[in-house]
């Protein structure tokens, strides 16, 4: 064990939101305000924007129950970004930046909650530091519903939206079997370019209410293929049920929601802002079939619901960032916490374990290919059982007048 560095620590959040982010910010907080070592807590407004720009909130200030209120508060308390952070070798001035901030507040621990992109920012302050030799502890904590992280058995806040997508199915299986007339429901699941969460809605079909096809990006997207699927089950079943990832493609990599023009506008790293899918799959389906036809589009509902949150994912999203403290006050630094899975016991563990961030950012974990059936419009039982654990549990959640109640952080600023 290092000696432990005596200064201030900033925690800031990135990228996406999901239901159990904060939970995560809150395992780092809590474990932060407790630690001797560690002589103030601040949050980055809007993620590493916030830091460039000087605005940081003394989270020292705010009040215990509020914080506490954070595991089961959806989105980003502290704001997020897309900010693409150059290269240090070709562009310093963003790190110099940090650097003139973190030694203005003497912040000698700095935790980045987000998934691939925030990873990336995470590796190269990290390296950036030690280059110049300032003594800063630098720690990923991981999140993302996509659940794409490379290294890591499986994601923070993947497990509650992958119960908001299984629930929603099961729900929409039934209302869309109430008439005497047939219906095609096809809905739209995010996923980029990893199918987890799409091919979550298999679990909608353990439970017996699921899609008859699920489409995710890792299998090339064949429209013939995919129409005369729909039309066999319709013309059987009277009722057909289909979930799509958002970035399913063709065999040329063209993305199906281009067909019409959509997901034209990128982001700041680069990737096109999706969605539509759902809308232009049904207006192909109607045209073919003449049937009735619904597309819908979950869009950011999958990743707020945390009405629908596992504890399970709350519990591990707390560790996640109260292990990253812990470690890096033991001596860590430019690491990610990443989970293993544990089944020795013949039950789900959960542990938490350390990976180095230049073997995390800018990779992704894709959905395995038998994973997949074989003809590429469906999910195997293995996935099945590799998700179940992930979404067990209720969380007991604070309520006014039968609402969630939200943590209200007063957000003060450092001067």
């Amino acid at each position: 064990m290092q000696t432990p560095l005596k200064g201030a620590c900033v925690i800031g959040q990135s990228g996406g939101p999901t239901a159990v982010i904060n939970a995560s910010a809150y395992g780092v907080i809590r474990t932060a305000l407790d630690n001797e070592h560690i002589t103030a807590v601040y949050g980055a407004a809007n993620g590493i924007k916030g830091i460039l720009a000087d605005r940081l909130y003394d989270m020292g200030q705010e009040d215990p129950e509020e914080l506490r209120l954070l595991l089961n508060t959806p989105s980003s308390a502290l704001g997020s970004c897309r900010y693409k952070i150059a290269d240090p070798d070709v562009d310093e001035t963003d790190y110099k930046r940090l650097l003139e901030v973190f030694e203005k507040y003497n912040v000698r621990y700095f935790f980045y909650n987000g998934g691939n992109d925030s990873m990336d920012t995470c590796n190269k302050i990290s390296r950036y530091f030690q280059r110049v030799g300032y003594a800063c502890r630098v720690m990923g904590v991981p999140k993302t519903i996509d659940n794409d992280l490379y290294g890591t058995d499986h994601c923070p806040g993947f497990g509650s939206a992958a119960k908001y997508v299984a629930t929603s199915f099961m729900e929409v299986y039934r209302d869309a079997r109430v008439y005497d007339t047939g219906q095609i429901t096809i809905i739209e699941i995010m996923g980029r370019h990893a199918g987890w969460l799409t091919a979550s809605a298999a679990l909608a079909s353990h439970a017996g209410a699921g899609p008859d096809l699920i489409y995710v990006p890792e299998v090339a997207f064949d429209m013939e293929k995919f129409l005369a699927d729909v039309t066999a089950i319709y013309e059987r079943d009277k009722n057909a049920l289909v979930a799509v990832s958002e970035g399913i493609h063709d065999a040329e990599g063209k993305l199906i929601a281009e067909y019409t023009g959509s997901a034209k506008s990128k982001d700041a790293f680069g990737h096109a802002q999706l969605g539509g899918l759902a809308a232009t799959l049904a207006a192909i389906v109607k045209e073919r079939t003449g049937a009735k036809v619904r597309g819908i589009e979950l869009s950011l509902l999958q990743r707020a619901a945390a009405h629908l949150a596992s504890q399970t994912d709350i519990d591990e999203a707390f560790l996640a960032g109260k292990t990253a403290v812990e470690q890096a006050v033991a001596g860590e630094s430019g690491k990610m916490v990443a989970f293993e899975r544990d089944m020795s016991s013949g039950q789900y563990v959960c542990k938490m374990v350390l990976l180095p961030l230049e073997k995390v950012a800018n990779f992704e974990q894709k959905l395995p290919l038998d994973w997949i059936t074989p003809e590429g419009n469906g999910i195997t039982q293995e996935f099945i059982a590799y998700a179940l654990p992930l979404i067990q549990g209720e969380p007991n959640r604070t309520l006014e007048h039968s609402l969630p109640r939200f943590a209200n952080l007063k957000k003060v600023l450092v001067k």
